[in-house]
């Protein structure tokens, strides 16, 4: 509805402005809010919105909806944060898009549901659907995602596969030492999220490892162990680490 001023883009290889109705036949979206008439019931308003997409027959709204647990004759006004959240779900997924986006799509949602939820959508991706995930919960963009992207202040920080993103030059450091010492004698370069007592020294490290080893034998060091960083650390890391 907003014309852009500048740039271009495109989707599936079409132009988002000349052929952007198109574009939106083939697009799921779930918001992080939902709004909706609360007159309808939950079947209603479905039914309504499969016709946009010129789509006959309930068999794929009627599969959607017992796997999402959706009570189909209820009115929405009676439904809770978790059942809108279903029915934008199912109206995200109900015309069978080759892009689905979804923002925040496990809020309100109860273990189970969640875990279906997960079980759908790789099922759709299996089927040929891209899915772009948003979530500030990072378990489970580690548990479904192939690749992630992290915004920080505005730009894109990494976009990355899980895996590459993990290993790529951070690591996770755990110190334990025979005697006290101060957490300014870990202070160099590439150290991030460090936390301390006064025999035992956490935090995430990124470059080489030669110059923290010599750091570390100076300081009587009992324990060591360096493993990969979960996402969070990563995620975390890229925010911490220009501060």
């Amino acid at each position: 509805m907003i014309l852009p001023t500048s740039g271009s883009a495109r989707v599936f290889g079409r132009d988002v402005v000349r052929e952007g109705k198109e574009i939106r036949r083939q697009i799921g979206y779930l918001p992080s809010e939902v709004e909706y008439y609360d007159g309808m019931r939950v079947r209603e308003l479905l039914e309504y919105s499969q016709r946009f997409y010129n789509r006959e027959g309930n068999g794929r709204l009627l599969e959607l909806a017992e796997m999402l647990d959706l009570d189909l004759t209820r009115e929405i006004s009676d439904l809770s944060h978790g059942n809108k959240k279903k029915v934008a779900l199912v109206q995200a997924l109900l015309h069978h898009p080759r892009l689905i986006i979804l923002d925040e799509p496990t809020d309100g949602l109860d273990p189970l549901i969640q875990t279906r939820l997960y079980h759908l959508l790789r099922q759709e991706n299996e089927k040929g659907a891209t899915i772009f995930f948003s979530s500030h919960v990072l378990s489970e963009v580690e548990r479904l995602c192939r690749r992630v992207a992290i915004i920080r202040a505005g730009t894109l920080a990494a976009v990355e596969e899980i895996g590459a993103l993990q290993r790529k030059r951070v690591s996770r450091v755990c110190a334990e030492f025979s005697s006290p010492f101060l957490s300014d004698q870990l202070s160099l370069p590439g150290v991030v999220s460090l936390q301390t007592d006064d025999r035992k020294a956490q935090f995430l490290y990124s470059g080489e490892m030669a110059p923290l080893l010599q750091r570390l034998a100076e300081m009587a060091v009992d324990r060591l162990t360096v493993e990969e960083p979960s996402l969070e650390e990563v995620f975390m890391h890229y925010y911490e680490g220009e501060r």
